[in-house]
C-alpha cells in the first residue's frame, strides 16, 4: 500500500473501472472496424479503427474517453453513408 501511496504523490494514478472498461470498449470497436475496413478496402473505416484503438493511451480523463469514443463511433456511423 506504500508504493501505491509513493505514485499518488508523485502525481501518477490508476485508472477507475470505468475507464478501463471504456477503453476495451472502444478498442474492441476499433479493431473490428479496422478489420472490416481492411477487408472492405474502405480507408475511412480502417483509419477511424485505428484512431479508436489508439486514443485512450493520449486521454487520462474518463468522461474525455467516452466523449471522444463517442465521436468516432458517429463518424464511423456517417462515414457509412
Amino acid at each position: 500500500m506504500d508504493e501505491l501511496k509513493t505514485l499518488e504523490t508523485m502525481g501518477l494514478t490508476l485508472p477507475t473501472p470505468a475507464y478501463l472498461m471504456g477503453a476495451i470498449l472502444f478498442g474492441l470497436i476499433g479493431y473490428a472496424a479496422y478489420r472490416y475496413g481492411k477487408k472492405a478496402s474502405f480507408a475511412a473505416f480502417k483509419w477511424i479503427g485505428v484512431a479508436l484503438m489508439l486514443y485512450p493511451y493520449a486521454i487520462s480523463a474518463t468522461w474525455l474517453l467516452y466523449l471522444v469514443g463517442t465521436g468516432l463511433c458517429l463518424g464511423l456511423y456517417f462515414a457509412r453513408r
